[in-house]
Order: structure tokens, then sequence, then C-alpha cells
């Protein structure tokens, strides 16, 4: 079991810091900027056999994981614009599983993710440079999780995912 569980967690799961600072949001708004580009040189070269593996036993193939990153930071990019202009707001959960097993997830050219990734990515860092500290302290309700969470518990978070999902692809490419 502790192998599945590394294989799962090849960064270890989220553990947000008790205390978010100016300098720990800076290197997590520098990790989402940098995002896109890692996935490129990552998948660079990559054939259509080498994005079908999957990264663990009955887990999403490189091309899943892919898509699977433009599909939930779109998510995260419409949470940061719900949180910073509506009180408290009610994010919708998704279910990240089944979006992966449609067509698109399955079998189109990762090359519209890396372009999505990377679109909303330089949108969502110019967005999050020009706040004030204070914002990040801005709330939003997660159904799903039953808890409320602020603005700079998700950046925290996506910028985790980021790198939890490019570990995997590294995993699988080994």
């Amino acid at each position: 079991m502790h192998d599945l569980e590394s294989l799962k967690y090849p960064i270890g799961e989220y553990n947000p810091p008790k205390t978010i600072t100016e300098n720990v949001l800076k290197e997590w708004i520098e990790q989402l900027a940098t995002l896109p580009q890692e996935i490129v040189e990552i998948t660079t070269g990559l054939s259509n056999t080498d994005l079908e593996i999957p990264y663990r036993p009955d887990g999403w193939t490189v091309r899943q994981v892919v898509h699977h990153l433009a599909d939930s930071h779109i998510n995260a990019y419409t949470r940061v614009h719900l949180t910073l202009t509506e009180d408290n707001p009610t994010v919708r959960p998704y279910h990240e599983e089944r979006w992966a097993e449609l067509a698109d997830g399955k079998t189109e050219d990762i090359q519209l993710s890396i372009d999505i990734l990377n679109a909303m990515h330089k949108r969502l860092v110019a967005l999050l440079k020009t706040l004030d500290i204070n914002a990040f302290d801005r709330t939003y309700f997660h159904p799903g999780a039953e808890k409320q969470f602020t603005l700079g518990y998700l950046v925290g978070n996506y910028a985790w995912h980021g790198k939890h999902h490019l570990a995997h692809i590294q995993l699988t490419l080994k």
C-alpha cells in the first residue's frame, strides 16, 4: 500500500503553512507562472504511445493528466475570480474523474490543454501579482469539502497541484 500511496502522492499531499506570508505567496505565484513551460519541457517529443502510459495502476495516462491540469486550473481560475468579486461565494465542485474519461481528455492533442494553461496562467499570475496581501484572506466555501478556504490556500493548493502532476509525469517517463 505504501508504494501505491507514493505513486498517488509523489511529492506528498498538500500541507499549507499555518501562516501564509508574502514570500510564500510569491513563491506559489512563480510556480503557477512556470507550470505551462514545465509541462512543455517534460512532454516535448513524447509519442502517442508515451502519452498513453498511466502514471500508476488504474491511474490516468500522461495525456489525461495534462488535460486534467487544464480542466482543474480552469476551475481554479474561476474560483479566484469568484472569491475576489463576491463575499464568501460557494464554488461548484466537479467530478474530475468523469471529466478525465470524456473523449477530449482521453484522445485529444495535449497541445490544446497546454495552450489553455499557458494563456490562463498568464492572466491568473498577472492578476495575483496585483493583489494586496489582505486579498488572499478573502474566502470561499467548497460544499464538497464542507469547508471555507482562503484565496491564499487556493493559490498554494494549485501551485502544489501543478507540481504534483508534473511529478506523476516524471515518474511515468522514467
